[in-house]
């Protein structure tokens, strides 16, 4: 593709930081991971920062810190990437899906109650697409009913809820650092918490249940190999030095485009403002307005393919996935999810995209909307 949907923004600095490891003994387990680490935990606002392979290796881990079992419900979003439902079936745990937001794409407090069993153990809020949650009222939702509260932050790193930087707000926050996030590790994840217990067990689970002795063959607990090397977090640590501007940068490009689009008739923007919240873009998500389906929107992925131009289909719900259809879970009433989902096309959306290159992707999107009306 011309322009692809999404691009790892590496500065110098981030190379030269990268090869200054390989000149070291240690590529796992070293200083650089406590340094990442230790910054993300300041950044964020928590007293722990465990930095993992990836975001799902997060979740999975808190899942399991938090003793969240077979037998147990968790409510999460079917509007989001399938890993935030995975996590909870590798522990044998249920996913109960519930509705969204239509303005937020956000789990909808409003539905959660009505979801709640004796088995409810957690709800899972994902911060899609970088807009903060609902999270005042899913927080004292959770405390009313004694229920933990994961966010999963993977694509909200920066992002803020009346100045307080989201994952800072449950009993662990989750992110991840794969290439088209906001910033990169190439692969990569963390877990936030100010649990002390969580902490501790997450970093025993991530390298294979070992504890804090020097004995490599002496394991506690049933772990995993969910460690991140030192190259990753060496880049990790460089490129959230950048995180304001690299914020502010996004922050424009999402401008850019609402100014250039926000008075299509076929098209619905997605807010580039909220109430007490900071976006944090991961990507700029348009929908066709109701009416449309899915067979509109993907004859406009494929008109913007054929310019080589990149989109994405964000998100297929997850219930309605193949890997789901006999498995155990659970839904509520999903109007929202199931309206919305088919009609959302993501633009190309990335660190280092120009202005010339915005001006394009809008001029084509335009012309693949009057071919739809043709």
């Amino acid at each position: 593709m011309r322009i692809p949907l999404s691009a790892p923004d590496i500065a110098e600095s981030d190379i030269a930081a990268v090869a200054a490891v390989l000149r070291t003994p240690r590529l796992s387990l070293g200083p650089k991971l406590e340094e990442f680490e230790q910054s993300l935990a300041r950044y964020i606002g928590t007293s722990h920062a465990i930095a993992v392979n990836s975001g799902t290796s997060a979740l999975h881990l808190c899942i399991r810190a938090l003793g969240i079992s077979e037998g147990d419900e968790v409510i999460v979003p079917s509007f989001a990437f399938i890993a935030v439902a995975n996590a909870l079936r590798y522990e044998r745990a249920t996913p109960v899906f519930v509705d969204i937001n239509p303005q937020t794409l956000n789990l909808d407090h409003n539905r959660i109650e009505e979801a709640i069993t004796p088995k409810t153990r957690a709800i899972i809020l994902v911060h899609t697409f970088g807009s903060p949650a609902a999270l005042p009222e899913i927080l004292q939702i959770a405390r009313r009913r004694n229920l933990f509260v994961i966010e999963d932050a993977c694509e909200a790193i920066g992002a803020e809820y009346d100045g307080r930087k989201v994952g800072s707000f449950g009993d662990a926050g989750v992110f991840g650092f794969y290439p088209n996030k906001q910033i990169t590790t190439g692969e990569g994840g963390a877990i936030v918490t100010n649990n002390v217990k969580v902490a501790a067990l997450a970093s025993k689970l991530r390298n294979q249940g070992r504890g804090d002795s020097n004995e490599w063959l002496q394991h506690e607990e049933l772990g995993f190999n969910y460690r991140i090397s030192e190259l990753n977090c060496a880049l990790g640590f460089e490129q959230l030095k950048r995180m304001e501007a690299i914020l502010e940068r996004r922050e424009t490009i999402a401008r850019g485009y609402h100014q250039r689009l926000q008075n299509h008739p076929q098209l619905e923007l997605p807010a580039i403002e909220l109430p007490r919240r900071r976006i944090s873009w991961f990507v700029y998500v348009v929908r066709l307005r109701e009416g449309f389906t899915a067979v509109h929107r993907d004859r406009l992925f494929r008109e913007m393919a054929s310019q080589g131009i990149a989109c994405g289909r964000y998100f297929a719900p997850i219930h309605l996935q193949p890997a789901y259809r006999a498995q155990a879970h659970r839904c509520m009433g999903l109007a929202n999810t199931e309206s919305i989902a088919p009609r959302t096309l993501a633009l190309p959306f990335f660190n280092r995209i120009s202005t010339e290159q915005i001006e394009e992707i809008c001029q084509r999107l335009e012309e693949a909307l009057r071919k739809l009306r043709s």
